[in-house]
């Protein structure tokens, strides 16, 4: 088996390349965005055909480095969905945000199956994507640990009909506080994840419950179902992670430890189940598990996922890109953690709606909002 690793030096990156380590998957191709001296160690050890670095400068660098090695560089925009477009058995998307639409596509026309942990793919183009995935006749497994349980509980399932699926979240750091108490939240704070330990961007949405609201749309899109037929549960423990509950009222779940290898493995070896470098769930050291009902008035971002995903168009992707654009900005200390939910509720009141929207307009709709995002802080409005 071999694949193409998109986003190799990230949370996601690093822990597939565990997975490729214990099970001798060869790699053709690694992408990555800045970490040049992780990308060296990656190359040199899995040694693939192709690499891709985001722009001229990082080229020159990773040029130099690997001189002795007989590896293909690219360093172009298009160079991700270049390396999409090799052949193989499965290209692994986990590039952060929107960047991972246009290479998710390129697989597909290529003929290639995709592992998929960037959720902004089916968040943003969910229509388009589901309907280049049927047009190519290709296989889309979800690597989100949450959605490949929901997978893992319908397999076996046959004509039988779910009734809802039962989506858990963690609550993030900021479980059960209130708008008063978020006011003066630290950058530190907001990274400061008490289950997982993931890239900067996921966890700030995780703080926000963002993560959440993107999960929602996402599993709407995948599973083919109604929002209505999706529950969101606080699930501190990160023990249970989802379930699905079928016609006659029966649930079914999936546990496991908090360990994204796990999910990661599934997506590339299914339907095979291998042995695992993740540490082996003991029900009893866990114990106590809880559920409890989020609260949407204080984390507005799920809110307005919940909102866009009914309105659907590029609704989604209008919350989306804003969010993109307000979490940049709150990693960059310019604006607090709570303009980070009202600017993505502002730029869906406030942005163009468009029903049926085209991959180009979906592009256009990301520019605009990000640009409603840097605009509106820049002028103090929000």
């Amino acid at each position: 088996m071999d694949i193409v690793l998109l986003g190799s030096t990230g949370s996601i990156g690093t822990q597939t390349l565990d997975v490729c380590r214990m099970h001798n998957i060869r790699v053709k191709a690694l992408s990555a965005n800045s970490n040049i001296e992780l990308l060296e160690k990656q190359t040199r050890e899995f040694l693939p055909e192709y690499i891709s670095v985001s722009d001229e400068n990082y080229y020159k660098d990773i040029k130099t480095r690997i001189a002795d090695l007989n590896v293909k560089i690219l360093c172009k925009e298009e160079s991700v969905c270049e390396l999409a477009s090799l052949q193989c058995d499965r290209v692994v998307n986990s590039v952060v945000g929107f960047a991972g639409l246009l290479p998710t596509l390129a697989a597909f026309k290529a003929k290639n199956s995709v592992a998929l942990a960037n959720k902004e793919t089916l968040v943003a183009g969910g229509e388009l994507v589901m309907k280049a995935l049927e047009e190519n006749c290709v296989n889309l497994l979800l690597i989100d640990s949450e959605h490949s349980a929901i997978f893992q509980c319908l397999l076996g399932a046959g004509e039988n009909k779910l009734s809802k699926i039962i989506l858990t979240a963690s609550g993030g750091p900021f479980y059960g506080k209130i708008g008063e108490e978020l006011k003066n939240v630290t950058l530190a704070q907001a990274l400061n994840h008490p289950n997982w330990k993931m890239g900067a961007k996921i966890t700030v949405d995780s703080a926000t419950m963002m993560n959440k609201g993107l999960e929602l749309i996402e599993a709407v899109h995948y599973f083919k179902i109604k929002p209505e037929q999706v529950e969101i549960v606080i699930h501190r423990q990160s023990i249970m992670h989802s379930a699905v509950e079928f016609e006659d009222g029966a649930i079914i779940a999936q546990l496991g430890t908090a360990d994204m290898r796990i999910p990661i493995q599934f997506a590339l070896t299914y339907p095979k189940r291998l042995e695992c470098p993740a540490k082996r769930l003991s029900l009893t050291e866990a114990g106590k598990l809880t559920f409890e009902t989020p609260d949407e008035d204080t984390f507005i971002c799920l809110k307005a996922a919940r909102k866009a995903i009914k309105m659907g168009g590029n609704a989604p992707c209008i919350v989306n890109c804003a969010n993109e654009a307000a979490v940049s900005l709150f990693l960059s200390d310019k604006i607090s953690f709570l303009d980070i939910g009202e600017a993505v509720n502002s730029a869906l009141c406030d942005i163009k709606f468009i029903k049926n929207p085209s991959v180009d307009e979906i592009l256009d709709t990301k520019k605009i909002a990000e640009e409603y995002v840097f605009s509106r802080f820049k002028q103090g409005e929000i």
